[in-house]
């Protein structure tokens, strides 16, 4: 019993969001970025302990899905070489998804890179589109785990944000997630042109979110909220003490941040090939997802000009809203799906927490917990992810 008690008291999931805890983890700044010691085992996270292996049980619109069980079956994949879907789905390659992306200038100056996938069955043509929106660091290549199994039976859109993969990081831009969330919106109605399921993961959810309780012309049909992020950093309004204690770090690695030279030689030490692969790791449920493919895919951009610009911008900047204050103007379908061993938005922290506690207030809201899965479970365990989304999605009206 007196262990039980103590790992109860060592429980303290601070619910971060993934920005800073790139930031802090690897830059040399004396702290412990999230470690694992063994599958099951106690994480340290910035200097807190929490254990994920508690369960939740809700009697409304939540499931646990266990990822323990493998197939059979193996069955092969086969990689498109158009811009149709994928036979049988499978993974397309990244070097395709590059060369098919295309360019839309946005607000008349800036390069924005999108893909899109349209199925091969007429018969969808009056299913709502997808567009799947990445997360920090990410972009378009993140989903090529789920682009040819999603075009199958709807039109998939995928975006790389506003400083992000291939799309333009301007010089001393100002992001904010309230800028990311018009440019969806724009892309909605200047190229999709017709309603749309908005799939997103985390911070990408955020912006998600935040277009959907924006959206006055019913351009948004659904949304899929993958581990979503509580603001664009750490400086969100959460109402929980272990945010308030490291409010001084937190505010420390703003100050350092906003210091050029320093700045540069965080991000330096960041982006390096060996960095990137460990704190994948880190946030990963399954580890052969993290391949050299994933680390080149998050590496590549942030070679791009203007990459520590947003780097710092989106670190330093202002949080942006509250899913808590947003949530509830939603009364379009809303599905969660949320990777139990997520060490940046962990589903004990205050965002994960009240995501949880959704579906008992809000008859639109689904939630489903992956267990065994990371920050990203699209591409960490799409075959779950799958198996829950498409369903989903089955049962969504016509357009």
């Amino acid at each position: 019993m007196g262990k039980a008690n103590s790992r109860r008291k060592e429980r303290m999931g601070i619910g971060v969001t993934a920005p800073l805890s790139h930031s802090v983890g690897l830059v040399g700044l004396q702290f412990q970025h999230t470690t694992e010691k063994k599958r099951g085992s106690t994480r340290v996270f910035l200097g807190h302990k929490y254990h994920n292996h508690h369960h939740y049980h809700h009697h409304h619109c939540i499931s646990i899905i266990s990822n323990c069980t493998t197939s059979s079956n193996t069955t092969s994949t086969t990689t498109t070489t158009t811009t149709t879907a994928t036979p049988g789905g499978g993974d397309l390659e990244v070097k395709e998804l590059k060369e098919r992306c295309k360019k839309w200038e946005w607000k008349g100056q800036y390069s924005i890179a999108y893909f899109v996938s349209h199925s091969s069955n007429s018969n969808n043509n009056n299913k709502p589109s997808l567009l799947l929106v990445h997360g920090f660091g990410a972009s378009i290549p993140h989903w090529r785990r789920n682009i040819g199994t999603l075009a199958q039976n709807f039109t998939v859109y995928a975006i790389d944000l506003l400083g992000f993969g291939a799309s333009d990081k301007p010089a001393g831009f100002s992001y904010t997630m309230e800028t990311w969330a018009q440019l969806i919106l724009d892309f909605l109605d200047e190229i999709v042109q017709k309603p749309t399921v908005l799939i997103g993961n985390s911070v990408g959810s955020l912006a998600c979110v935040i277009a959907a309780s924006e959206s006055s012309r019913s351009l948004v049909r659904g949304l899929v909220l993958l581990n979503c992020a509580g603001g664009m950093n750490n400086k969100a309004v959460v109402d929980d003490w272990r945010i308030k204690l490291l409010l001084p770090l937190l505010l420390l690695v703003d100050f350092l941040l906003r210091q050029r030279g320093i700045a540069s030689a965080i991000f330096e030490r960041v982006r390096k090939r060996d960095n990137l692969r460990n704190i994948l790791l880190s946030v990963y449920g399954n580890k052969e997802s993290v391949d050299e493919e994933l680390v080149e895919i998050i590496m590549e951009p942030t070679y791009d000009a203007g990459a520590l610009d947003a780097f710092i911008s989106i670190v330093t900047g202002p949080p942006g809203p509250n899913p808590v204050q947003l949530m509830p103007r939603i009364s379009l379908p809303v599905l969660l799906l949320w990777g139990d061993q997520d060490p940046f938005t962990p589903l004990d922290g205050p965002v994960g927490k009240y995501f949880s506690s959704l579906p008992s207030e809000l008859t639109n809201v689904s939630l489903f917990v992956l267990e065994g899965v990371g920050h990203c479970p699209h591409d960490d365990r799409p075959d779950l992810v799958h198996e829950k989304l498409l369903p989903w999605l089955a049962q969504l009206p016509a357009s």
